[in-house]
């Protein structure tokens, strides 16, 4: 009897065999895997890369443009309308080449909302009928200025604007990435929690049969009632029922982490439980403080403001409009192509020009734009409060979690061991008859729900701890802030 027991023991505490084919993964395996491979973290890449060219746009409106426009050739041949000195029109045939080009630096003025354009052009018209004259006219430089005088300078907002923006963006991208390692967690605890009931079910059911043959030899012998058999032989086929639902939860599982982290379908995963966790204890202001320098949410709430002053600027901007126009340059004309350019033929070029747009009766249509921009920016300032509040109570919360939380880790871990121990006592003690079925039932829920439990501990800390992360962009563990190659990361 002692040899069997020994022998039963020692299967109990046995590992169920592995194929060797099962690609073996940690948690950061796995975090490593999703952060690369998942659709998740393709859609964070996409929007930084779209945040990116949105901000490089913004940034090539502040730097000088140069363009070439032409027409080369414009023939034409038709008749068009000819007034003559009596008023009257006539119609004249028209057989013509022109062709034509331009070349022009623009560079915006982000100060005063300006542009300032340096133009050089050449024209050349050849008649194709009669007497086949050529010309040539040319424009060798050209300073334009178009200024508005009133209206809102969009340049300069945007230089406010936009670059909070793209910050905003790599926060967010970083949260993004965060926010895999939390999915990847959660599908990482679920097959894992999955791997552990397929392990305790076979383990049951093993045991369970066991139970049942020597409960048969007691019961011929006389030592256990027929109502304790009947409990065993229930208890062996509840277990195997058991195995069976717990194989199904295992394939689901697996199946979906399988498809997060992008790998072959037919791949076979072994997790590794984790050993162990940082002990680490959050301070609620320091979290909150972290989270206001890196998080997105403040610079969220900054673009925001900003942007409600760039209504209301924009709505009080469209009250009255005056531009300024001006154009200082010199032109040339003449049959032959070096005529054009000959200094001794330039002229002077000059256009100044100033143009209003001022309501007179508008019945107030204007002025309620400006009450409505006004009206929307108190709308926003009030959300924004209230979200900072919502934002701060989030963090707290949070921290007493995870504080909570590693606490809660530290007893499962301690009830995990005691429950087995006290497993492997209760078959030891009920193979010779001290204790009945139902002390050794109660021995083995408790040692499945202790180690479920224990899996489910460690699976909220790492989720908390991650979701810290992910709101600070700030690693307390190793007291570093979150960061990326940006640069690097865009190019991919």
């Amino acid at each position: 009897m002692k040899k069997r027991i020994s022998l039963f023991v020692l299967t109990l505490t046995s590992l169920i065999p592995v194929s060797v084919t099962a690609k073996q993964l940690t948690l950061a395996d796995a975090i490593n895997i999703a952060r690369v491979q998942s659709v998740d973290a393709a859609v964070a890449l996409n929007e930084l890369k779209t945040a990116y060219w949105e901000y490089r746009t913004y940034y090539a409106d502040l730097l000088p443009e140069v363009n070439f426009s032409g027409t080369i050739p414009n023939y034409n041949k038709r008749y068009n309308s000819y007034q003559q000195d009596d008023g009257s029109y006539t119609f004249v045939r028209n057989n013509s080449l022109e062709m034509n080009g331009q070349l022009s630096i623009d560079q915006n003025i982000w100060i005063t909302g300006g542009k300032l354009s340096l133009n050089s052009s050449l024209d050349y018209l050849k008649q194709l009928d009669g007497s086949s004259e050529r010309s040539f006219m040319s424009v060798p430089i050209t300073l334009t200025l178009t200024q508005p005088i009133f209206g809102i300078n969009n340049i300069k907002w945007k230089r406010r604007i936009e670059p909070v923006r793209y910050q905003e963006a790599k926060a967010a991208f970083i949260s993004a990435t965060e926010e895999v390692t939390m999915k990847t967690i959660t599908y990482f605890f679920n097959l894992l929690q999955a791997e552990n009931n397929v392990a305790i079910a076979r383990q049951n059911k093993e045991n369970a049969n066991h139970l049942y043959e020597v409960a048969q030899a007691k019961r011929k012998m006389g030592q256990i009632s027929e109502n304790e058999l009947l409990q065993l032989k229930l208890k062996a086929l509840q277990a195997k029922a058991a195995v069976t639902e717990s194989e199904s939860n295992l394939n689901a599982n697996m199946f979906q982490l399988r498809a997060f982290l992008n790998l072959g379908e037919n791949e076979t995963i072994e997790l590794i439980m984790p050993e162990s966790a940082p002990n680490l204890h959050m301070e609620y202001e320091r979290v909150l403080n972290k989270a206001l320098e890196n998080n997105s949410f403040a610079l969220n709430i900054r673009r925001r403001q900003l942007e409600a002053d760039y209504n209301v600027a924009a709505a009080k901007g469209n009250l009255r409009s005056v531009d300024l126009f001006t154009s200082v340059g010199l032109t040339g004309k003449g049959r032959e192509f070096s005529d054009t350019y000959n200094t001794k033929h330039l002229k002077d070029n000059q256009v100044i020009e100033v143009g209003m747009r001022i309501p007179i009766l508008d019945w107030g249509k204007r002025r309620g734009k400006v009450r409505v921009a006004e009206s929307n920016r108190e709308v926003i300032a009030s959300k924004i409060k209230q979200e900072q509040m919502n934002f701060s109570q989030n963090i707290f919360l949070l921290v007493e979690h995870f504080n909570n939380q590693a606490e809660q880790l530290n007893i499962a871990w301690e009830a995990d061991k005691i429950a087995q121990q006290r497993y492997k006592t209760s078959i030891e003690t009920f193979l010779i008859g001290k204790i009945n079925t139902l002390d050794l039932n109660d021995a083995q829920t408790s040692k499945d729900e202790a180690r479920q439990k224990h899996v489910s501990e460690l699976y909220l800390y790492w989720y908390y701890y991650y979701q810290i992360r992910s709101l600070t962009l700030y690693d307390f563990n190793s007291n570093t802030t979150l960061d990326a190659a940006f640069e690097k990361i865009i190019k991919q």
